[in-house]
């Protein structure tokens, strides 16, 4: 099976829900992508920046202290040691090198919690890129650190005081720009979102999180893991963990939503609480109303906070391959005291919904093995937990 078809489709999922002053940008990027897919220099470029730039491989780790404590094997792939403290980067090199391969001379990106934000800056100071990040008001102010990040490699804010004032209204100032702009312009999307191809090519630029995740275990384990589990959001850190391992159907795979105050909350979920819809040019599960109109999501994780998720997971879903549940915003920050007292690891709040999760899945599957994705790190957290320090 071909996942997305030529369509973009991934089942009933995917597609390009689009105005036509956007199919132009598309197809030059589709071409794009599928040309540079051939190109032995491209790979071989993305290949040395990730190793000697970026890090990678990162490293599978065992946490014997929490395996310990909850009665089954748990690894975390530690995608949080790579430069710039999370698995944006992987995405971010990914597109900028496709970008330059474009001609293009400026790039302009959507960030919620500020980790793609920073990723982007990253890449933009690397490759001599001009460039623009679009974040909402709220988040700018609850994510502090990492817009100073942004600015200090050199990137400019663009503060979005529309809607909800948090990454869903980001990444429609940042589609209206890439419009208006498109002839030197590359929009690089964070997430597994948005029309096709960019659910496709996200997906493959993370892919490496789960071909590597695949051989280590292999060679700790000398099998493959019982459970994958990683948050979701948009779902770029769950579907590069998932998808290599997606025809091994003796593995489960287990998304974590952000589930906000509580399972109660309607702004939150969005495979467990939407419904079928269109948002940001894609057709997938939508948190909105009986009306059609999108719903601001809630999440203490800022990048959790969008109310739609990728359209591969939303296929997951339909076909039963994937599991979704939710952690609201108390079981985060148990998850992220959880592993910070346990392992000695200060995770981002992000994972800490998946960390938590695995409490619950102990009771039900003692003695297995378990790799979470541990998407980032904490840093950018600290002064939000220090609202709910003891």
């Amino acid at each position: 099976m071909r996942l997305p078809d030529k369509s973009g489709y991934f089942g009933h999922f995917g597609g390009k829900f689009i105005p036509e002053t956007l199919s132009f940008c598309l197809k030059e990027l589709e071409e794009s992508y599928l040309k540079a897919g051939k190109d032995k220099g491209f790979k071989r470029e993305l290949r040395s920046y990730l190793k000697e730039y970026a890090g990678r491989p990162t490293p599978l780790y065992f946490a014997k202290n929490l395996s310990k404590l909850l009665g089954i094997k748990v690894y975390f792939k530690r995608e949080d040691l790579l430069h710039t403290g999370a698995h944006k980067i992987n995405n971010s090199l990914g597109q900028a090198i496709l970008a330059r391969f474009m001609g293009k001379k400026r790039l302009i990106a959507e960030t919620g919690a500020g980790q793609h934000g920073v990723s982007v800056a990253t890449v933009a100071s690397l490759f001599g890129f001009r460039c623009d990040i679009y974040m909402g008001q709220e988040d700018i102010e609850r994510q502090k650190m990492n817009v100073l990040r942004m600015k200090v490699l050199g990137a400019r804010i663009r503060p979005v005081g529309s809607g909800s004032k948090t990454l869903k209204d980001a990444c429609n100032e940042a589609m209206r720009d890439w419009v208006t702009n498109v002839k030197d312009t590359y929009y690089l999307l964070g997430s597994t979102v948005g029309p096709h191809p960019y659910p496709l090519l996200v997906r493959d630029f993370q892919s490496i999180i789960g071909r590597e995740t695949k051989k280590q275990i292999v060679v700790r384990e000398k099998r493959l893991p019982d459970y994958l589990v990683a948050c979701v959001g948009g779902g770029s850190n769950s579907l590069g963990l998932f998808h290599p391992f997606f025809h091994d159907k003796k593995v489960k795979f287990i998304g974590v939503e952000a589930a906000g105050l509580g399972l109660g909350n309607l702004h939150a979920a969005s495979l467990l609480k939407g419904k079928v819809g269109v948002l940001h040019g894609a057709k997938s599960f939508v948190l909105q109303d009986r009306f059609g109109q999108i719903k601001n999501a809630h999440s203490v994780a800022a990048g959790l906070d969008y109310p739609g998720v990728g359209p591969e997971h939303a296929f997951y879903k339909q076909t039963k391959r994937a599991r979704y549940v939710a952690v609201n915003d108390k079981g985060a920050i148990e998850g992220f005291r959880l592993l910070s007292e346990v392992e000695g690891i200060i995770p981002a709040l992000e994972p800490s919904h998946a960390i938590y999760y695995l409490r619950t899945l102990a009771k039900t599957s003692r003695g297995s093995c378990v790799v979470v994705c541990l998407s980032g790190r904490g840093d950018k957290d600290l002064e939000i937990i220090q609202k709910y320090h003891r």
